[in-house]
């Protein structure tokens, strides 16, 4: 696989995580297809090892998701703002503390956005606390597991 297609799948890669914060956007279906496709282009046991782990992570999120309330982010006062701080920050705490650092980077943009939109701790804290009740615990799941699943991709075609 060239390196022109490697770029094209880290957009479509991209596109799908952006995906995942956005409602009603197939995100985590665009991810999957990502990794579809370079599997069908690279078809090496690796490539197929990362699609078929893939696949299995995306139908766990769905029945985890299946468990958790329904998304209603509107209704808790989420904004697109929001949802592009808590996506920065997911991804940058992703590969900051490798993996596991999404969960506090997400957290924590939601926080920042939310400081700054509304001036005062408390205040700020109570609100994040609402959007992750409202329905942001199922889209942290779906972004966690779309990074994981980036993250493989990436790891596969650095060092695979």
């Amino acid at each position: 696989m060239g390196a022109w297609e490697l770029l094209l799948v880290g957009v479509v890669l991209l596109l799908g995580l952006s995906g995942v914060l956005v409602p009603g956007a197939p995100g985590s279906w665009l991810v999957w297809a990502a990794v579809l496709w370079w599997a069908f282009e690279d078809p090496r046991p690796l490539s197929w090892g990362v699609l078929v782990g893939a696949t299995a992570l995306l139908l766990l999120v769905q029945v985890i998701r299946w468990w958790l309330p329904p998304r209603s982010l509107r209704a808790s006062g989420a904004t697109p703002r929001m949802a592009v701080y808590a996506g920065v920050g997911a991804l940058l705490g992703f590969f900051l503390v490798p993996v596991i650092g999404a969960i506090p980077g997400c957290l924590g943009g939601i926080y920042l956005a939310e400081r700054l939109r509304l001036g005062g701790h408390g205040d700020a804290m109570t609100s994040v606390r609402r959007v992750m009740r409202q329905g942001g615990t199922s889209v942290l799941v779906e972004l966690f597991a779309c990074l994981l699943i980036a993250g493989a991709w990436l790891g596969a075609v650095i060092w695979g």
